[in-house]
């Protein structure tokens, strides 16, 4: 630290020569005056260092010692401004680059979003540009808390939101709503059907009359726990059974046997650049974009656009508001070709195994699988056959609601 204090000070060398310099250097310890790198050439002679600002003190004691002070060298940032004294353009450009770092460091140049996982960031950002909020805005001149929370009376899945201002960095820290748990909707006359053809396994009844056990074979729609609840008369009561009717619930599990189809032609059209293209330079500065070189006329009936955007970024790694475009059109004929039948059949594969998959659901299971592949009408058709185990029951609103008085089903 006392070298860079000194550095920025400024030292100088000096060479006392008198009778007696060891008077000189012990008026300069009584005045206070540091001094260091100190050398006797001779008995006559002491070569020291000091700060530049003591140089004139250190002279008038020299004088009242009988001793003469030369000046061998210098060091220090006055000394190295001191070279460009006669260099106004450089000075002027110096003043013009430190106004002008001083002026834009209150400009926001980045904006960065946290805490947000379901929202999009872009959503929060497009937004708060509306607000007035985008990279070049004035900063201090932005009410952050005021913008804050007209934000959040425009993103209904946001809880709360702050912003900080960090020099040119604006940063946004979000919370997201959380959701309440989904209730359960007890009113109403449903039924638990089928919605798939299968064999029982498994049969877990919540609320309503189970129709039917393990073992049993059931078509798509059957009734599988009915909505219907029937309350058995006290014994030798002779009394009627009595029915209440309620939203069923539970889960059903059954073996099924899935066909799914799906197909592809057997040609395709690929593109076949013809060589000739177009190049378009643009500047975007500050969210404004600006063509600076090409032509955007375009004759050719099919063609393809390529956009290539050189970022400017800081050595940190954040983003800047300035980025140069270029835009490049090349033209294409289509070409019919035959495609690769196996890469085909194996796309259709996978895809038949993905909606497999969603219609089994998370807890079903499948147990086997087979394909088929044949070529019908220029279109290669692959079948899946899978034999799984799953949940089967679906809701459905009862078709033949009862009234309790009348002490039976309505017909």
């Amino acid at each position: 630290m006392r070298r860079l204090m000194n550095f920025l000070r400024g030292m100088v060398i000096l060479r006392l020569t008198g009778p007696f310099p060891e008077r000189l250097i012990n008026l300069c310890a009584q005045e206070g005056i540091d001094f260091w790198a100190m050398e006797w050439p001779d008995e006559h002679t002491v070569r020291l260092t000091t700060r530049r600002y003591t140089l004139r003190r250190f002279k008038e004691l020299a004088r009242k010692a009988g001793c003469e002070v030369e000046q061998e060298g210098s060091r220090g940032l006055p000394d190295f401004l001191g070279r460009f004294r006669t260099r106004y353009t450089f000075l002027l450009g110096l003043a013009f680059a430190l106004c002008a770092v001083s002026f834009l460091s209150r400009f926001v140049l980045t904006i960065d979003v946290t805490g947000n996982q379901e929202v999009p960031t872009a959503v929060i950002l497009s937004q708060l540009r509306q607000l007035g909020v985008r990279p070049g805005v004035y900063g201090p001149g932005l009410d952050r808390r005021q913008l804050a929370q007209e934000a959040l009376l425009q993103l209904e899945d946001l809880s709360w939101m702050g912003i900080n201002l960090y020099g040119t960095r604006l940063e946004v820290i979000v919370r997201e709503k959380t959701a309440p748990p989904e209730r359960l909707d007890e009113s109403g006359y449903f039924d638990i059907v089928a919605e798939a053809d299968g064999i029982i396994t498994h049969v877990e009844p919540e609320l309503g009359d189970a129709l039917v056990g393990d073992g049993d074979v059931v078509a798509e729609g059957d009734v599988l726990i009915s909505g219907t609840v029937t309350m058995e008369p006290p014994l030798y009561s002779q009394l009627p059974p009595r029915y209440y009717q309620t939203h069923a619930r539970g889960r059903v599990w059954a073996r099924t046997w899935r066909l799914l189809t799906a197909a592809i032609p057997v040609e395709a059209e690929v593109k076949e650049y013809t060589g000739e293209e177009k190049s378009v330079w643009s500047v975007n500065f500050f969210g404004r974009r600006t063509k600076i070189f090409g032509n955007t006329s375009i004759t050719w009936p099919m063609y393809d656009k390529i956009t290539t955007v050189n970022q400017a970024v800081l050595p940190g790694g954040e983003a800047l508001p300035f980025s140069l475009s270029r835009e490049t059109f090349r033209e294409y004929q289509p070409r019919p070709v035959e495609v690769d039948r196996s890469a085909a059949q194996a796309l259709l594969e996978e895809q038949l195994l993905k909606r497999l998959d969603a219609l089994v659901g998370e807890d079903g299971e499948v147990e086997s699988t087979r394909f088929d592949a044949r070529v019908n009408g220029g279109r290669l058709e692959v079948t899946l056959a899978a034999q799984c185990l799953e949940e089967i029951g679906r809701e459905r609103p009862g078709a033949n609601p009862i009234e309790s008085e009348a002490g039976a089903p309505a017909p």
